[in-house]
This record gives structure tokens, C-alpha cells and sequence, in this order.
């Protein structure tokens, strides 16, 4: 007989990286269409033999290398689960550094346009919008396949007040001006040798390359931004840890002030903003 703790136990041992006890719970748990407490709970629990194939077809996959969160279609973002497929970013936790900047920059209660760019799965905007009810929110993204996605996720959470729009970064959005400009955009450089490791390998390239340097989508939002902020509105763009001083740079040429980058949970260059007019 293999028990729930038995299994879980030999899955981590068979997973790579840090975080494979954790995958294998939240793969066991799918299985079992249980929660990963009810996996603590029940650790001494046979467990059966169509849950045990069902977790050894979901570990073959994970192996292989395909992304958790493709397995199970979804991944936690904020206080929200969303749905995630191959056409989008999968989100990540550093990304909720962009989100608490953004919002501290929005006060409560007040009608406040956003525009968030190259919206995937829609996680930023739809974070901002569980925590600021009155934003009048856009997201745009040129993929429609993504644009779908994050429609189905607003829909699915009672967002739907979202306007969601298929857009070459600001083509959509002609004439508009927004108080907050926020971006996730792709900032790999072409030849990063993490393209051919870990959950990258399946992501979508579009998402995740931008020219020779990584620097292409952020120079060319930077550039069009001042053009769609409301005076004193503010630009914030996620971007590698390596990047910070270059974004900077960008933003202070455009005009921006207030120029600054924060950091991330392990103290990373992460989000550069800055405030036009």
C-alpha cells in the first residue's frame, strides 16, 4: 500500500529544483481534487489506484519539463487564481511588486484611468481592479489568443467592468490619456541562454524577447507613453534585475521625474517608474 505522505515523498525526490515538494503537492493534490491541506491532514491515507495513475500522468509531464502551471491550467497571482494557458506569460511573484507600486499610487474611491500593456493573462489588471473597484481599467494585448484568456479570468472572478482590447502596445488607445501606465512587457535580451531552460522553454517567445538588448518594447513604450498620460501620471515598467540603470535612463531622457526603481522581495532591480507633467 502507498500512502498520500509515501507518494508526495518519493515525487519530491523525483522533481528537480527547489520548489519540487511543492509541485508535487500541488500536483497530488489535482489528482485527488483535494486541497494541498487536505494532503497534510490525510498524509497516512492509501492512496488508491486511479489518483496514483492520475499523479504519475501528471509527474511524467512535469519531468518532461512542462510548467506547473500549465499542468493545471492556472496559477495564484495576488489574492486571485487564474487561468493560464501556453498563449500567455505565466505569472510570477515579483510581478506583485508592480502591483503594490500601482496601487499606491491610486487612491481609493476615485475613478482613476489605467492602462495596463501587454495585459497576458491579465493578472495586473485585474489585481489593481480587486483592490481599486472605482479604477476605470483598460488592458490591451496585441495576442488575441491571451486577450481571450484574460476576458475568461475576468468573466470568471466578476471583473468584467474591464475593458479588454487587442492592441500593438498603445495603437488601440489613440487620443486617451490614463493616470497610471502600467507594463509587464518582454525584456529578454535574444541570445539569454535562460530561453532554453526551465518553464521558459514553453512560454511564448513574443512575451519574452525584445531585441538584441531586452530594451526594444521598454524604449518604445517609454517613448509613446508621455502621449497617453493625464498630467502628473505616472509610468511604471517591470523589467530585469540587470536593467534598472538603462530604464532610468530611458525615462529621465523622455522627460520623466521622479525617476526611481524599486526592488523586489529578494532585492533585485525590478520596476522602474516615473511621473510626466
Amino acid at each position: 500500500m502507498t500512502t498520500v505522505g509515501q507518494a508526495l515523498r518519493a515525487a519530491a525526490a523525483a522533481l528537480p529544483g527547489d520548489e519540487a515538494r511543492a509541485e508535487a503537492e500541488m500536483l497530488l493534490a489535482q489528482a485527488l481534487q483535494q486541497s494541498r491541506a487536505w494532503l497534510v491532514a490525510h498524509d497516512r491515507d492509501a492512496l488508491e489506484h486511479e489518483p496514483r495513475a492520475r499523479f504519475s500522468a501528471l509527474l511524467a509531464r512535469r519531468r518532461a519539463g512542462e510548467p506547473v502551471a500549465h499542468i493545471l491550467g492556472q496559477r495564484g497571482f495576488w489574492s486571485l487564481d487564474l487561468a493560464v494557458t501556453a498563449d500567455t506569460l505565466i505569472p510570477r511573484p515579483e510581478t506583485e511588486r508592480l502591483v503594490e507600486l500601482a496601487l499606491e499610487r491610486l487612491p481609493f474611491a476615485q475613478s482613476s484611468e489605467v492602462l495596463d500593456l501587454g495585459t497576458g493573462t491579465g493578472a495586473i489588471a485585474l489585481a489593481i481592479a480587486s483592490e481599486r473597484p472605482d479604477a476605470a481599467i483598460t488592458a490591451v494585448d496585441a495576442d488575441a489568443r491571451a486577450l481571450a484568456v484574460a476576458g475568461k479570468n475576468a468573466a470568471r472572478l466578476g471583473l468584467g467592468r474591464i475593458r479588454f482590447l487587442r492592441s500593438d502596445w498603445f495603437s488601440a488607445v489613440a487620443g486617451e490619456r490614463f493616470r497610471l501606465i502600467v507594463a509587464n512587457p518582454p525584456y529578454l535580451a535574444e541570445d539569454d541562454p535562460h530561453l532554453a531552460t526551465g518553464d521558459l522553454r514553453h512560454e511564448p517567445r513574443l512575451a519574452l524577447v525584445s531585441g538584441p538588448d531586452g530594451l526594444d518594447a521598454i524604449r518604445r513604450i517609454v517613448r509613446q507613453a508621455p502621449g497617453h498620460l493625464a498630467p502628473d501620471g505616472w509610468l511604471l515598467l517591470e523589467h530585469g534585475m540587470d536593467q534598472g540603470g538603462a530604464v532610468r535612463e530611458l525615462l529621465r531622457t523622455a522627460g520623466f521625474t521622479l525617476v526611481s526603481t524599486a526592488t523586489d522581495i529578494e532585492g533585485r532591480d525590478r520596476v522602474t517608474l516615473g511621473q510626466f507633467g
